[in-house]
């Protein structure tokens, strides 16, 4: 019995290992628990609820805007314009709200726009054939002058004078403030509870999009068709698959995703700023490949992507407890993704090798090239 046992949790280890990118997460994943361990022996408040709840509340727009770059990166490119669609949802949203629209129109419209900012993004680099970086780089300057012309190149007032006191704190709630679930802690004078670990709404949020971008990837033809299109983009056109069409739903979920982390930041502070999102892109970036998203296209699973976020949102939390200088903090974090990326390329690079010294393979490929060029 103890030996089926045995041999049976070794299959589901192996089949785990299996998984494109499981091995990658599994080792940044001890990298986090290391991170923590380091962290917490620097200073004790690091494991408190209090720290440990707004750590998983820091960690949410990370995940979601980590998911929306892992998305077009699985397709081999990039998409410079996130954090600049952060900037033009919150501002967009905050100012129709102070001008007395309801927070449901106002977070639709702004849905609508930045999802054809996906659409734009999408086209420019599949159909018109534009590098991704400089279409997304045109795309990131016009977002973000649309935030700074929709309240004529202010940041709007408290979004509380247009749609009152009691709807802004509902909007506020909902997007960020919100406590859903909460261990522990003491109730104060005022019957108010004081400590404890607390789940607040972005986390519920960023898991809702989680769950469904995970299944969209990894259970769907969509998700197929991305793995596809990054692997090998003329091998996926000869498959049948859209490339035109596959491309823009990446982006369009990039899109999307940046749109819901503007309007976290917007209830954040209640107010929309004009240089929300700044830098976000790249945070979008190291999020995804210290998960390990392969920048080459092809490769990754967004569990990795949850990693990167909180490796990355651990690095900010426990190097401000430690007392490092934000230069120091950047300098950290800059070489972690520099590293991510020269190790992910290395890999590629070392497995490429191997299949090109491989005879067997070489002729299976060079029979599947003669075949294709007889057909056409």
């Amino acid at each position: 019995m103890n030996t089926d046992k045995t041999r049976r949790g070794k299959n589901y280890f192996k089949r785990l290992l299996a998984v494109r990118g499981m091995g990658q997460v599994i080792s940044v994943t001890i990298g986090l628990i290391a991170l923590c361990v380091v962290f917490q022996i620097l200073s004790s408040n690091f494991f408190s609820p209090d720290n440990m709840g707004n750590l998983l509340r820091q960690i949410a727009p990370y995940l979601i805007i980590g998911i929306a770059q892992s998305y077009v990166l699985i397709t081999g490119n990039i998409d410079l314009s996130i954090g600049s669609i952060m900037g033009m949802s919150s501002m967009m949203a905050a100012t129709m709200m102070t001008k007395g629209v309801h927070p449901v129109w106002a977070i639709l419209t702004t849905f609508i726009c930045c999802v054809a900012a996906g659409v734009i993004n999408g086209q420019l680099v599949a159909t018109c054939k534009l590098p991704p970086f400089i279409a997304t780089l045109g795309t990131m300057t016009i977002a973000r002058g649309i935030a700074q012309i929709v309240n004529n190149n202010h940041n709007t007032d408290t979004i509380s004078i247009g749609i009152g006191k009691a709807t802004t704190e509902a909007f506020k709630n909902f997007f960020y403030y919100g406590k859903i679930l909460t261990f522990g802690g003491k109730m104060d004078a005022g019957g108010n509870l004081i400590g404890g670990f607390s789940i607040y709404s972005p986390v519920i949020i960023a898991i809702a999009l989680w769950l469904l971008f995970n299944f969209l990837l990894s259970k769907t033809r969509t998700g197929r068709h991305i793995y596809a299109v990054g692997s090998n983009a003329d091998a996926a056109r000869l498959s049948g698959v859209n490339i035109s069409a596959t491309i823009t739903a990446a982006y369009v979920v990039s899109a999307a995703c940046a749109c819901v982390a503007g309007l976290i930041v917007c209830a954040t502070t209640g107010m929309g700023a004009m240089d929300t999102g700044n830098s976000y892109e790249l945070y979008a970036v190291a999020a995804s490949v210290i998960g390990g998203v392969s920048t080459l296209g092809g490769q990754g699973i967004l569990l990795g992507t949850v990693i990167g976020a909180a490796i990355w949102s651990v690095l900010q939390n426990g190097l401000q407890f430690a007392g490092a200088p934000v230069a120091i903090r950047n300098i950290v974090i800059g070489i972690i993704v520099v590293l991510s990326v020269l190790l992910d390329v290395l890999i590629r690079r070392g497995s490429q090798r191997r299949l090109t010294d491989t005879p067997f393979l070489n002729s299976l490929l060079n029979r599947g090239q003669e075949k294709t060029e007889s057909r056409v």
